[in-house]
């Protein structure tokens, strides 16, 4: 995401003090920019289609929990928006209450669903009888506890002071260094320039439900040495045995070997949607094989065209 920030709107999970508005803030781009929150994934995407923003920003995956199943739902089959890039944020929470409240006071406690199962073992042991309630967002579950609707939220401890809140106790977790994957969007146009240390995502639909469909989308990585970062299956919605795959992969759709890999998905699947090739968050390069470089891509294509022509 690049170009003048000023007076561009970005859509982000609110409402204030949600880890989405964390990642939100730690992109370069969006200083200067206007934040609007929006109370669901569903929200924050279709504002972006219907050109209330110029960009937002969902999480997408977390180290512990696994991929968000209405990002990928509604980004594998709403319309087309692109990612254009990535934040990597490490996620720990504390549990926030009204001032007054001590830990045996808490009877209720409330959260985004994907943080009650990062901290599940946590409330067992130091919250055993307090029953957990969903929230559409860790903040908006602040501002039920501080509308006096349940005793207790688990959000980040940043988001305490916003709802006038005290932080019970903190940096809590059941797996320590959790992380949590956001990606900015835009609407589709032109992919960012190639860096060396990219990522691409892509959704392939099966045709038909057959032994070795799955296969068949693997190899058009594995022939070319690319290396699949997550790969998700996830219904159609259009009857049992119907299926799609969300798939990250290393490179860039620039890159000579992802360029043939998604010809080839293009050739056996119904359908194939591209979500955009990105900066990788982590800026890891990936390790090309021999023979898979855009050099010999380059050198086989040129062998090939003398061999057609008499001239190999």
């Amino acid at each position: 995401m690049t170009g003048d920030s000023r007076s561009r709107n970005y859509a982000y999970l609110g409402p204030q003090g949600t880890f989405t508005e964390a990642a939100l803030q730690s992109l370069p781009d969006s200083a200067g920019g206007v934040h609007l929150p929006y109370a669901t994934v569903p929200a924050v995407l279709d504002a972006l289609r219907r050109d209330e923003v110029e960009a937002a920003v969902v999480a997408l995956e977390n180290s512990v929990e696994g991929s968000v199943p209405t990002t990928l739902d509604e980004l594998s089959t709403g319309e087309p928006l692109q990612i254009v890039g990535e934040v990597h944020l490490p996620v720990s929470f504390a549990l926030l209450v009204r001032p007054g409240t001590a830990l045996a006071d808490v009877k209720t406690v409330a959260s985004h669903p994907h943080a009650q199962p990062q901290c599940r073992r946590w409330l067992g042991e130091h919250t055993p009888h307090a029953e957990w309630r969903a929230a559409t967002s860790n903040a908006e579950a602040a501002q039920h506890v501080a509308d006096g609707h349940y005793d207790a939220a688990l959000a980040g401890a940043f988001a305490a002071a916003r709802y006038g809140l005290t932080v019970l106790a903190e940096d809590i977790h059941d797996v320590a260094d959790a992380v949590t994957r956001f990606v900015a969007l835009r609407r589709p146009g032109p992919s960012p320039l190639p860096t060396g240390a990219d990522r691409t995502t892509v959704v392939a639909f099966i045709g038909e439900d057959h032994p070795g469909a799955l296969l068949e989308i693997l190899t058009e990585f594995s022939v070319r040495g690319i290396n699949l970062t997550l790969i998700q299956s996830r219904p159609t919605g259009a009857g049992l045995g119907s299926y799609l795959f969300w798939m990250d992969f290393e490179g860039h759709i620039d890159d000579a070997r992802v360029g043939e890999a998604l010809m080839g998905l293009r050739r056996i699947c119904a359908d194939v949607r591209f979500l955009g090739s990105y900066p990788r968050a982590d800026q890891a390069r990936p390790e090309i094989r021999r023979g898979t470089h855009d050099a010999d891509f380059t050198e086989a294509g040129a062998w090939l065209e003398a061999v057609r022509t008499g001239h190999a």
